[in-house]
């Protein structure tokens, strides 16, 4: 079994009302630096959530992956989780972060860490804390689809229950949460295309579309936004090599 992937572009979670605040503003206009600053400062479950959140951000518009940064971010999601463990944002930010780390440190370690039982546990604990939390459940649909693409259908259900039928249903579901989340789509296009970019090419197409017609609501979004115009650039041009160049980079392989 191969590492979990984790959840793509996965920064545009929906806001609780416990993370509204000058941190979160901070983040929305792009300002991490400031952001991540601000919800240190604050001291809190929520500040340390968008500390989290906006060293994601950097990382996934980096050219190249950090370590150094990722090792940040998940300090600053476990001080979330310790903080207030009921905070459903911690967990996510936590199981995000552990799948970037894992496409640096490649599968055996991955392996040899538990990453992909660590993850699920965090999403487990997002979605009991926040039910109707719509990157809880996307993240779930990722871990699904990804487990099983590395893993073949067999091993991924006999080891860890993933089947690629409820990662698809659990994406469903985020959509249901949450049908104006652009990234959402972007993430979904992105698992889709890993997995299978022929088998799923309507889906993509469709989702990738999406992500280009909504409003982006933050920084992030539109630049998230801005890499569904170029991955949907290539898909239409029927350039596989750029295609796959991009989802490999949007995945946040080194």
């Amino acid at each position: 079994m191969k590492r979990y992937l984790g959840a793509t572009l996965a920064l545009a979670i929906t806001v609780s009302a416990a993370q509204a605040g000058p941190a979160l503003q901070l983040y929305e206009k792009g300002k991490y630096d400031a952001a991540i600053a601000a919800g240190l400062n604050e001291q809190d479950a929520a500040g340390f959530a968008v500390a989290a959140r906006a060293e994601l951000a950097r990382e996934q518009m980096r050219e190249e992956p950090c370590q150094e940064c990722l090792d940040r971010a998940e300090s600053y999601a476990r001080q979330a989780i310790a903080a207030d463990p009921k905070l459903a944002e911690g967990h996510i930010y936590l199981a995000v972060t552990l799948g970037y780390e894992s496409r640096i440190i490649g599968p055996i370690a991955a392996r040899f860490r538990g990453y992909a039982e660590s993850a699920r546990k965090e999403i487990d604990d997002a979605i009991a804390d926040d039910p109707k939390n719509a990157w809880a459940w996307a993240s779930l649909g990722g871990w699904n689809i990804e487990i099983v693409h590395n893993g073949g259908a067999t091993l991924a259900r006999w080891l860890y229950g993933a089947t690629l039928r409820e990662g698809l249903d659990d994406f469903q579901k985020s959509f249901a949460s949450d049908p104006n989340n652009l990234v959402l789509r972007c993430q979904y296009a992105i698992t889709l295309a890993a997995y299978d970019r022929a088998k799923f090419r309507t889906n993509i197409a469709s989702a990738l579309s999406t992500a280009i017609a909504l409003k982006p609501q933050t920084v992030y979004e539109t630049f998230a936004q801005s890499r569904a115009r170029a991955l949907l650039a290539a898909f239409n041009d029927s350039d596989a090599a750029e295609f796959d160049r991009l989802v490999r980079h949007d995945q946040g392989y080194p």
